[in-house]
């Protein structure tokens, strides 16, 4: 019966709940409670007062944990093994990757070299803003923000701020030099 839910609720996801308005409108018609219930029955774990808004992607959401009162922005696009923790914004036109493709063998076609996927962690208390990438194997330690726009190659520090191509540390929340 489990098995069936599953199926049922990613159906009615891709179908008819991604496209609902995003939560910010007049007219969300309770669209934020809808995502929610079915996302908690989609994910492999997910916390109180969730907000996955209009449009979000995650493929089938087996391997994605999000935290209490964490969210998912809009158009988002995320993959798993992804583990989101407490109290984290995630912007809008996010993308996550966790598996990428090699190209060291000239023998088979890139698109057949995958490498095996790799966890993205983001700590609790963290800020994403608008339009970032974060790529395979990556983790965002607690406190931290990624400035709109970065693409993140490498594990961020605890209450860093960071930004740019490829993302750089601009400065820490808690006062310590760069």
């Amino acid at each position: 019966m489990k098995k069936l839910s599953y199926y049922v609720c990613i159906s009615l996801y891709y179908l008819i709940a991604r496209h609902l308005p995003g939560s910010d409108t007049p007219y969300s018609l309770g669209s934020k409670k809808i995502r929610g219930f079915l996302c908690k029955r989609i994910f492999k774990k997910a916390g109180k007062n969730i907000n996955i808004e209009h449009g979000v992607y995650f493929a089938s959401g087996r391997d994605i944990e999000i935290g209490d009162n964490s969210g998912l922005g809009l158009n988002c696009r995320v993959n798993g093994p992804l583990k989101i923790g407490n109290d984290v914004m995630i912007g809008p036109d996010v993308m996550i990757f966790t598996q990428n493709h090699r190209h060291d063998r000239l023998d088979i076609p890139m698109r057949l070299q995958t490498d095996p996927k790799r966890p993205v962690v983001i700590e609790d208390d963290v800020w994403i803003g608008a339009r970032v990438i974060i790529l395979p194997g990556v983790t965002i330690h607690k406190g931290a923000i990624v400035g709109a726009g970065a693409v993140v190659t490498k594990d961020v520090p605890e209450y860093a701020i960071v930004g740019g191509n490829p993302a750089r540390v601009i400065k820490y929340r808690d006062g310590r030099e760069v």
